[in-house]
């Protein structure tokens, strides 16, 4: 049984369903990277303005990181997860996915590629 509920977000007040609450962590929003305490904030967000929120968090972040602080960066220790989502680990750009400083701190090591956006 699928059960959603319907929530309004407390950033744009927009109307959106919040997930199938009938199995653990199954939201939408667990898709995401684990970087906000519950204490941090309001009520849920769509999808929209968490994405965006997400992306503003992470990118504060990295800016942070010298290549010394990114061998010891926290992405690499949250939970591995195989789905990209497209603002926070990577950006197309002529039909090419481009990763991004996040994609790369969550591997935890320097590929050898010359990355455009390796931290390393």
């Amino acid at each position: 049984m699928n059960t959603t509920k319907k929530k309004i977000c407390s950033s744009c007040d927009s109307e959106f369903s919040c997930g199938d609450i009938s199995i653990v962590n199954k939201c939408w929003c667990n898709d995401y990277p684990p970087i906000f305490n519950l204490s941090e904030g309001g009520d849920c967000l769509c999808p929209s303005c968490f994405k965006e929120a997400c992306e503003d968090k992470i990118d504060a972040y990295v800016e942070t990181l010298s290549k010394e602080k990114a061998l010891q960066n926290k992405a690499k220790d949250l939970p591995k997860t195989e789905i990209l989502i497209e603002g926070i680990d990577y950006y197309l750009e002529n039909g090419n996915m481009v990763f991004k400083t996040w994609y790369h701190l969550k591997r935890g090591t320097c590929c050898g590629n010359n990355c455009r956006h390796c931290p390393y």
